[in-house]
C-alpha cells in the first residue's frame, strides 16, 4: 500500500507555493542499469495499471456494470474471483452515474453471495457511489469549445488521496461529462485530463463505455460510440461481446437456456501482449428479499471430450468395427452416431451436436476413417470405419 497520509495537503500546499512553477525543457535522459528499471505497476491482470487509464467497451445489456462490480470486489478482497491476478491491498472506487444505490447494493450483495465474499473482506476497501446522490461533470461545453472543470477534478484527486484509492471505475463515461460525444478535440481533451488524474494520484482509472450500433457485426473497442479519441487515450482497451447464436449451437446451449454468455477481449494493450478471448456467463442470483440478480462469472468453452479417454474411444471402436454404420446424421438409426451415443451414455438427441463433434475429431485424427456401401437404391453411401486403433 502506498503512503497517502499526507496527498491531499500536499497537493493543496504545492499548488499554493509554486503557482506559476516552470518546468525546465528538454529534459536530459540519464542511463540506469536495466535490473534497477522498475517494473510495471499492474493492479489487474493486464488491463488495469496504475498512472494509466483503461477502457471497456460493450453494448447494453450484456454484463458490463456487474463484470467490473466483480472485479472490484475481487481486487478489494484479494481474490481471484474471475481467474485473473490481483494485486494485494487495493482500494476500489465504484461509481455509477446511471443507477441508484439501491440498485448497486443488490447488484453488489448479489455478487458477495455468489462468489462467497465476506462483509469483512472488503471492509473499508470497496467505495460505492451513484450519480444519482453526486453528480459527476469533468467538462462543459461551451460557445469557444470544451472547458475542463478544474474544481471538479482537484475533488477527485482529494477523495482518491483520502481514501487512498487504488482504482477507480467511471461507469458509464458518457454521464462524466456534458461535451459532444463525436467531438474527438472535446473527448481528447476529456480522455486526457483523466490520464492527468490517474498519474497524479498514482492509482489506475476504467472508463466503462457503450458501443455503437454495429448491426449484428462482432464489435471491437474501435466500435466505441463518439469519438475515437479515448481509445487512444486509453493504454489498455477491452470489448464485451455477447455470444452469437452460431456459438450457442456449436457450444451446445439448450435453446430454451435464457442466460446471457459474453466474450471479454483485450484487443487494444499498448504496453502489453493482446489478451486472448476470455468467456463470461451471468449468473441467476436469488436473494433472501425475492429479487432475481445477474452476476458475472467464468465460463469456459465446453470440452467435446471432457470426461471421456482413450478406454472410451476403443469401446466406441469395438462397437463400430463390421457395422459400417452411415456416415450421414439424416440416416436415422443407422447414423453413427447413434452407436457413439449408446456406448457413451449420451442422448441421441440433446447431445447430437456434441456426438457429430467427437466423430469429426476422432475423423482427422485418424482413429475413424470414412468407407462406403450400397445404399437403399444401390447408390454408395459413406459410411464410418474403424481407423487407427486406440490403445488403453
Amino acid at each position: 500500500m502506498r503512503d497517502f497520509s499526507n496527498m491531499a495537503a500536499h497537493l493543496d500546499d504545492h499548488r499554493a507555493k509554486h503557482p506559476f512553477e516552470v518546468v525546465r525543457m528538454p529534459t536530459p535522459f540519464v542511463w540506469q542499469d536495466p535490473s534497477t528499471l522498475p517494473r510495471r505497476p499492474w493492479v489487474y491482470g493486464r488491463h488495469l495499471l496504475r498512472k494509466q487509464v483503461a477502457v471497456t467497451v460493450a453494448p447494453g445489456g450484456v454484463g458490463k456494470s456487474s463484470l467490473t462490480i466483480v472485479e472490484g470486489l475481487a481486487m478489494a478482497s484479494e481474490r481471484e474471483l474471475l481467474g485473473e491476478w490481483t494485486a494485494k491491498g487495493l482500494n476500489v472506487w465504484l461509481y455509477n452515474l446511471e443507477d441508484p444505490r439501491d440498485e448497486m447494493n443488490l447488484r453488489i450483495t448479489a455478487a458477495m453471495q455468489h462468489h462467497d465474499v465476506q462483509p469483512d473482506e472488503v471492509e473499508g476497501r470497496l467505495f460505492v457511489d451513484t450519480g444519482r446522490e453526486r453528480e459527476l461533470c469533468t467538462a462543459v461545453q461551451t460557445r469557444d469549445g470544451v472547458v475542463i472543470v478544474k474544481p471538479e477534478i482537484d475533488e477527485l484527486a482529494r477523495e482518491i488521496a483520502d481514501r487512498r484509492i487504488d482504482v477507480m471505475v467511471i461507469d458509464p463515461f458518457v454521464s462524466s461529462h456534458k461535451a459532444g460525444e463525436n467531438d474527438n478535440v472535446a473527448i481528447d481533451l476529456i480522455a486526457k485530463e483523466w490520464a492527468r488524474l490517474a498519474d497524479r494520484c498514482n492509482c489506475a482509472i476504467e472508463l466503462v463505455h457503450h458501443t455503437r450500433k454495429t448491426n449484428g457485426v462482432e464489435a471491437t473497442t474501435e466500435d466505441g460510440r463518439g469519438g475515437s479519441a479515448l481509445l487512444a487515450a486509453a493504454r489498455s482497451g477491452r470489448v464485451l461481446n455477447r455470444m452469437t447464436p452460431e456459438q450457442r449451437e456449436q457450444a451446445g446451449i439448450a435453446d430454451d437456456d435464457l442466460t446471457t454468455y459474453f466474450t471479454v477481449t483485450r484487443d487494444k494493450a499498448n504496453l502489453a501482449p493482446v489478451g486472448k478471448r476470455v468467456w463470461r456467463r451471468m449468473a441467476s442470483v436469488e436473494l433472501a428479499n425475492g429479487e432475481s440478480v445477474g452476476v458475472a462469472e467464468v465460463w469456459e468453452w465446453p470440452d467435446t471430450f471432457e470426461g471421456f479417454d482413450g478406454k472410451d474411444l476403443l469401446a466406441v471402436q469395438n462397437a463400430i468395427e463390421g457395422k459400417h454404420p452411415r456416415f450421414s446424421d439424416q440416416a436415422g438409426d443407422d447414423w453413427a452416431g447413434v452407436i457413439v451415443a449408446d456406448v457413451l451414455g449420451l442422448d441421441v438427441s440433446a447431445d447430437k451436436r456434441r456426438i457429430k463433434k467427437m466423430i469429426a475429431a476422432w475423423l482427422q485424427s485418424g482413429a475413424l476413417v470414412k468407407g462406403s456401401k450400397p445404399g437403399p437404391i444401390r447408390k454408395p453411401v459413406p459410411t464410418i470405419e474403424v481407423g487407427e486403433w486406440a490403445t488403453e
